[in-house]
């Protein structure tokens, strides 16, 4: 006999009552905001509590968020529905199809495989090695779950208990506890660098859009190239003096690493032909401006070269749920928080925080919204939702005050991804390391907090006055 799928009808209270009790002040709300406008309010935190809470997987809460908002006629289904049109979303769906592609022609392994056996005699070097390949990917996967767990965590999982290093035996820190946290890390900083490496990136760009900031990829790129190169230099070389492994020279590293290569055999039709769209990818985001072809135009025209060529299939396509999933939420989400700025809530907010910064150096003042955004994600398990509640109340409040557009916009969402630097479960290559064994939640927690507060210094020191230097401001 079947029975119903468990529902934990528990966690929906919290953000119901909370829900209920915004809306039912609407008669006590500020002047300024109108009663459609509040009632919003009210539907999007609900949302994102239970996205916090999470009764439902964060789709499912999304399409009932969804239903609510038209239900109780705050929008009209002709507005609530655009958002799935939104060409952001698009771009992050897309891009984990061709995500998909590194992974399934084994492409990404093969990279990785290959930095190893040049860069790994030294354990620090194998970190510095593992995170290149993390750099060189994350451009075109914008899941930095899929780099974490797709690839990189099973390279570092063979290498580690090559070196007998295995949480089950007790011996996690002669090598895998070191890889596994630079590596955290590593994909973190990476993510930070590039426009299309992190499924929230592309949302920061359509949020800064309503505030009035045109982000395109090569301003994302230009602006975090050198305080992301100085994090992914500095940052691994601190958690080997915070963090030592036992094991500091790894010359069976660059062996194994051939015999791993010797298995996979010679480069493959389907890697070639991976490599060839994935740098055609890459040039076009890099020169869509001077082209005028769009960002998610590009992701498209890739995913269509991927399946012309047979690398991948439709199956492939239905089958990456987590592209679906992100597409299905992402666009509820945005679709709340555009509305938001539409029916004058978010607008409110900024004047109101702004005017009471009034007379603090914009500087200062962006330094305590970084602050607030960054600290606050120990209330999220997921920079995207992080991102979705905060990010465009912060950058109106920033605009608001005086801070420069394009500095606030890009600030804002590096720390949309640097704020993993956080929990455990801070985002979703967390809990694929974290979960390995390798490393204790009190060690995580103990290192994230120091390195949290370089991460501060060295993006919101290096990172305004570099992009002063290239004129971004």
């Amino acid at each position: 006999m079947k029975s119903l799928e468990k529902v934990d009808y528990k966690k929906f209270i919290v953000p119901v009552i909370v829900g209920l009790i915004i809306w039912f002040a609407t008669p006590l709300r500020p002047v300024a905001i109108s009663v459609a406008g509040w009632h919003m309010f009210a539907l999007f935190v609900a949302t994102i509590i239970a996205c916090i809470t999470q009764p439902l997987p964060i789709g499912a809460v999304s399409i009932i968020a969804f239903a609510l908002v038209v239900l109780t006629r705050t929008v009209p289904m002709e507005k609530a529905i655009v958002g799935f049109g939104n060409a952001s979303i698009w771009l992050i769906a897309m891009a984990f199809f061709i995500a998909r592609g590194f992974i399934k022609t084994g492409l990404g392994r093969r990279i990785a495989l290959i930095f190893v056996r040049l860069f790994g005699k030294r354990t620090l070097g194998l970190a510095y090695s593992l995170i290149g390949v993390d750099l060189i990917l994350a451009p075109a996967m914008p899941s930095n779950t899929a780099r974490a767990g797709g690839i990189m965590y099973p390279i570092i999982e063979s290498l580690a208990k090559e070196f007998d290093s295995d949480p089950k035996k007790k011996t996690e820190r002669k090598i895998g506890s070191f890889l596994i946290f630079a590596e955290y890390h590593g994909n973190m900083i990476t993510s930070a660098m590039f426009m299309t490496a992190m499924a929230g990136n592309p949302l920061v760009q359509t949020l800064a859009k309503s505030n009035g900031v045109h982000l395109q990829w090569m301003d994302w790129f230009l602006a975090g190239l050198v305080p992301g190169l100085l994090s992914l230099i500095i940052i691994p070389f601190i958690i080997y003096k915070l963090y030592p492994p036992e094991i500091k020279e790894t010359p069976n590293a660059k062996e194994w690493a051939d015999s791993e290569l010797e298995k996979m055999g010679k480069i493959t039709v389907p890697e070639k032909v991976m490599i060839g769209i994935f740098i055609f990818a890459l040039l076009l985001w890099v020169l869509g401006s001077t082209l005028k072809i769009d960002a998610t135009l590009t992701a498209f025209m890739a995913l269509s070269l991927l399946l012309i060529t047979g690398v991948l299939t439709w199956k492939d396509i239905l089958n990456e749920s987590g592209a679906w999933n992100t597409l299905t939420w992402f666009s509820v989400l945005v679709m709340m928080a555009s509305q938001l700025n539409e029916l004058g809530f978010i607008p409110w907010l900024s004047k109101t925080i702004a005017g009471s910064l009034h007379g603090i150096s914009w500087f200062f003042i962006l330094l305590i919204l970084v602050l607030a955004f960054f600290y606050s994600h120990y209330l999220f398990a997921s920079s995207t939702a992080h991102i979705s509640a905060m990010y465009g109340a912060l950058l109106g409040v920033a605009v608001s005050a005086g801070v420069p557009g394009m500095l606030a916009a890009l600030m804002l969402g590096f720390f949309g991804n640097l704020c993993a630097s956080t929990t455990h479960y801070a985002s979703g290559p967390a809990p694929v390391l974290f979960g390995s064994g390798y490393v204790t939640q009190s060690k995580w927690w103990q290192m994230n907090a120091f390195l949290g507060i370089i991460y501060i210094v060295l993006w919101m020191v290096v990172g305004t006055l570099w992009m002063k230097v290239i004129g971004m401001w």
